[in-house]
Formats: C-alpha cells, sequence, structure tokens
C-alpha cells in the first residue's frame, strides 16, 4: 500500500471495512477521490506541505481602527498594514479573512511580515487592509441585513480615502471564505475600481446543496446562493475583465471545483498544486499573491 500501513489508515478516519476489503487498492480508491479519506490521508503522507513560518523582518505600521457599520448594524474593526520605510499616500489592497476569522488574522497570518518582505524585494509599495467581515457571514448580504461588502464598499473605503489612501482602483485578496469573498467584491466593483483580485483557496461550491450539506451557514436560499454564485455567467464575465489569480491546494476539498472555475476563468494567473486546505498553504502562496497585485496596482 504505498508504505502506507492499515493501521495508520485506519487512524487517519478511513472506513475500516473498505480498507479491509479492497487491500491496496483502497490506497488509489481514497486518493482519487472516489472514497472519503483523501485530506486526512494526504495530511498522513505529508502531502500539505510545510508551514514556511512568518518572515523574520521589520515591519512598517499596522494600525487598527474601529468604527459603527450601519451595514452590519455593529462596531467593526479596521487594520491598514503599510510596509515600512514608505511614506504618502498608497494604493490599496483590501484583505478578506476566512470562516471563523477576523481582521486579525491577517495579521496572525504573517500578512505586515510578508507585505515588508515583498515591498523589500521590488513589489511596488501599497498597503493592505483587513475587516471584520463576520465568521461565518460568506462576505455577502444576508437575509437578516448583515452586509460585510457594503461594509467595504460604502463604509471602509470612504475612510480610507479620508485618511489618505488611494482607493480609485483597488486590489483585493483573500482566503477561504475570504477568497471567494474576494472574487465576489471584484465581480461586483468590475474593472474600473478593481485592479487586481488574489484568492487563495476559495471556497466556491458548484451548487446551493453541496454548500449547504458543508455549511449550513454558507447560504440562505437556493436564491441567496445563486445571487451570490461566482460561476455565473455575468460574474465570470465581469472577472474576464480583471487581471485574477487563484491558488490552490491539490488536496484541498475546493480544489476540484477552483480546478473548474480556473478553467471558466481561461486559466489565470496562480495553480493548483501541491497543498491543503490550511495556513502552511496559504502562506506559501502569499508572496507570489502579493507580487501579482502590486504589478497590477503600480
Amino acid at each position: 500500500m504505498h508504505g502506507v500501513s492499515r493501521r495508520v489508515l485506519l487512524a487517519g478516519g478511513i472506513g475500516a471495512t473498505a480498507v479491509a476489503v479492497l487491500g491496496g487498492a483502497g490506497y488509489e480508491l481514497v486518493q482519487d477521490g472516489t472514497l472519503p479519506g483523501k485530506y486526512q490521508l494526504d495530511r498522513l503522507l505529508g502531502a500539505c506541505g510545510s508551514d514556511p513560518g512568518i518572515p523574520d523582518v521589520a515591519i512598517g505600521t499596522v494600525s487598527a481602527t474601529t468604527f459603527y457599520s450601519g451595514y452590519r448594524r455593529r462596531t467593526v474593526r479596521m487594520i491598514a498594514m503599510r510596509p515600512p520605510r514608505v511614506r504618502g499616500p498608497l494604493p490599496v489592497a483590501i484583505v478578506l479573512h476566512g470562516m471563523g476569522d477576523d481582521a486579525q488574522s491577517a495579521v496572525s497570518l504573517g500578512y505586515p511580515q510578508y507585505l515588508a518582505a515583498a515591498v523589500g524585494s521590488g513589489v511596488r509599495p501599497f498597503a493592505a487592509v483587513s475587516v471584520d467581515g463576520g465568521g461565518s457571514v460568506y462576505w455577502h448580504r444576508r437575509d437578516d441585513g448583515d452586509d460585510p461588502l457594503g461594509m467595504i464598499i460604502d463604509e471602509a473605503l470612504p475612510r480610507l480615502r479620508r485618511a489618505g489612501y488611494r482607493i480609485a482602483k483597488i486590489a483585493v485578496i483573500g482566503w477561504s471564505m475570504g477568497g471567494y469573498g474576494a472574487l465576489l467584491l471584484a465581480s461586483s466593483l468590475g474593472p474600473d475600481q478593481v485592479a487586481a483580485v488574489a484568492a487563495s483557496s476559495p471556497a466556491v461550491f458548484p451548487s446551493y446543496a453541496a454548500a449547504d450539506s458543508a455549511n449550513g451557514g454558507a447560504f440562505d436560499s437556493p436564491a441567496d446562493f445563486a445571487a451570490n454564485d461566482i460561476a455565473s455567467g455575468s460574474r465570470l464575465a465581469t472577472l474576464r475583465r480583471i487581471p485574477v489569480r487563484i491558488d490552490c491546494g491539490s488536496s484541498d476539498p475546493f480544489g476540484p471545483q477552483d480546478t473548474l472555475l480556473r478553467g471558466e476563468l481561461g486559466n489565470p494567473a496562480g495553480a493548483i498544486s501541491g497543498g491543503c486546505h490550511d495556513q502552511a498553504f496559504w502562506r506559501r502562496s502569499l508572496p507570489a499573491e502579493l507580487a501579482f497585485l502590486g504589478r497590477h496596482l503600480s
């Protein structure tokens, strides 16, 4: 079984009956997705890849502000991360966090350090600004009125403009739920307002039924899913007019759908490469994604 013992497979959560009956064939069926457990197996095999950690570099200013959002009907936090030794107005990349996270999660992931390293390597400087989008709101207007994209467009961006940032044309980046949100925001604003979008492991579902089965809180109804479906014709048409980068791990549960999405967009920048749905993959992808945004923001 390719050097993997039956005991290890069972410990990884792969069905005992399937492995016992299929023997060596069970490994192949798990790997090609016929049987559940590929994600657990890849973790056991080390296929997810290592976490590069956070670069050991001096960072620029990281400033947090709070404001009451009428669109979210609560106080939210916005964190502006600037590269070091850069003065004056900067363009902005809005950072959208994953499920269960908040604005601070971008700092924990290492955005200030990765941004500093990118600019230090020659990427044109810009600021990365993260916002609280709700742990499970899924970055679109919900039936209860919570509207994180409305907050970004009509509250966060005007505040950034008043603070001296250049927002005539922004970039957008996010991971997991935030990768979906980044594509949703870009397809909502269009090419006149979005210079580029980078989505890392975007949590995109093929249907409302699939979304409801995996995450019952992601969408309120089939109509809600249809209105915010990245793969709809109108949103795809808009995204084709914007520089897009999509990265996803080949062992990520969203890998198949992200592969289809990349194909619909004409195989844009980025790749489906070795990795899982975890911060190790998001950190490994971040240098290339920030460089991509910097090229287009400049």
